[in-house]
Parts: structure tokens; sequence; C-alpha cells
């Protein structure tokens, strides 16, 4: 029997004007400094909606109309295993960094300037691909 830990996390996808909303992780974090879709991790007993909603709400200050799930990466850290979902969003007000280090909107192009953990480098390589 394994001791590890099944981990799903929720991330939203949010475009304007061809920019994707990234996200710094606080220095207290795993992974301190990268950037990432925001999002957070799903709480027993909670849908991946409810969850996108509350770390929205609790890290950026603002409330999401959660629309498609576009993708669905797994990773293999070294004492859990993740799933990262995401899912396409509307932002319903403007972001502000409440329990984040920074935030910006970044051009595909761009990308590989913000250090990504790995199972987000996937994601963002399959949002690429996808939009080319």
């Amino acid at each position: 029997m394994s001791d590890r830990k099944d981990v799903r996390v929720v991330s939203a996808e949010v475009c304007r004007d061809g920019a994707y909303l990234l996200t710094q992780r606080m220095e207290s974090a795993v992974f301190a400094g990268c950037w990432e879709f925001p999002g957070g991790r799903v709480r027993e007993g909670e849908s991946d909606e409810d969850a996108l909603a509350r770390a929205m709400k609790d890290r950026l200050g603002v409330d999401v109309e959660v629309k498609s799930c576009v993708q669905e990466v797994s990773h293999a850290y070294p004492h859990y295993d993740l799933c990262l979902a995401v899912y396409r969003c509307r932002l319903i007000g403007e972001p502000r960094t409440l329990r984040v280090q920074q935030l910006a909107w970044v051009l595909p192009e761009a990308f590989e300037d913000y250090p990504l953990p790995p199972a987000d480098e996937r994601s963002v390589q399959a949002l690429l691909l996808d939009d080319h």
C-alpha cells in the first residue's frame, strides 16, 4: 500500500486581449516564486467550480464565472500525485494581489520568462499547442 497522497488542484485560464493572467506563488508556498494560472486545492466535499470560486476570491479578490474544463494534467511529485484541472473562466471584477506575490497579464510568447511548477508547465505547453 502506498502512502502517496492524491491532490486535486483547479486553475483558471483567464484571457484578456490575447494575454493570460498569471500569479506568482508566495515565498512560503511550495514552488515559491513560481508563476501559475491562479487557483487552488480542491477541499474534501468541494466541487471544482466551488474550489475555484473560493480560491479566486481568497487570492485575488474577484468573483469568477467558471466555464468549461479545457484540460487535466497529472503529475507525480516526490511525495504526492497531482491532478490539475484547468477551467476557462471569466473574471467579475479586477484582480488584486491579496494572497499572491504578484500578478501579470502575459502574452503566450512571453511565458518562457515566467518560471512555472512542472504540472503548470505541462498545462501551459498544452494550451500553446491548442492555440496554434
